[in-house]
């Protein structure tokens, strides 16, 4: 746990998901044992991110911390147009982290992406409390992101997060039965897209990877 969040199963949102049934998917993943939810969609722009943390955030109802991904300008919005947003999650690109920290404040959540040890490099010398965690992935190849980095596998993650000053979250192509050797391989949680977003039930598939870290002694 970091700022009193758990990190043990994160959601981010498929932005290949209808919007119609996006709060309705949300909500049945919390209920399933989501511990965090991450807003991701760079298909559209900051005024209808916006719109979408607003929904998010009533459907989440403080239940789970939700974050933002990349956009600290849609979290700040989001938050000043009454959403509760608790921080967000950055990519190597994106703003950096201790300007997103000193903008968002203390108490927010701030994750970032890492996939080398250059990367763990940079997270290390940022001043202590300017980061949460580092996601770090992918775990295997996923079509969720075009771009990735080459997959890590459970040995890859093992290494960097072995290496890692910060608690690492493994994401990408992340099954139920990787939890616990992810978390036997260091991994502070995971984190879940079209697996939990594309499923016919999606409470069922965030219950059984719920019941995979519970079996693994991680809520």
């Amino acid at each position: 746990m970091t700022r009193g969040v758990d990190l043990a199963l994160h959601l981010v949102t498929d932005d290949r998901l209808p919007i119609d049934a996006l709060p309705s998917v949300v909500d049945a993943a919390v209920a399933g044992g989501v511990t965090v939810v991450q807003l991701r969609d760079k298909r559209v722009g900051a005024a209808e991110l916006i719109r979408r943390a607003g929904l998010l955030s009533d459907v989440i109802a403080g239940r789970v911390p939700l974050l933002i991904d990349d956009r600290v300008d849609v979290a700040l919005a989001a938050r000043d147009a009454g959403a509760r947003i608790d921080g967000v999650h950055l990519g190597q690109s994106d703003i950096p982290p201790l300007t997103a920290r000193r903008l968002l404040g203390a108490d927010a959540v701030v994750g970032w992406t890492a996939h080398t040890p250059a990367h763990l490099r940079a997270a290390a010398a940022l001043p202590a409390g300017t980061l949460d965690y580092l996601g770090v992935g992918v775990i295997r190849p996923t079509a969720t992101k075009a771009d990735h980095p080459p997959a890590l596998g459970v040995a890859g993650f093992a290494e960097l997060a072995d290496a890692a000053s910060l608690p690492c979250v493994a994401i990408g192509g992340v099954r139920p039965e990787d939890v616990g050797p992810l978390r036997r391989a260091g991994a502070a949680g995971v984190a879940v897209v079209s697996a939990i977003c594309a499923a016919a039930d999606p409470g069922a598939a965030a219950r059984s990877f719920a019941h995979a870290v519970d079996a693994e002694g991680g809520r």
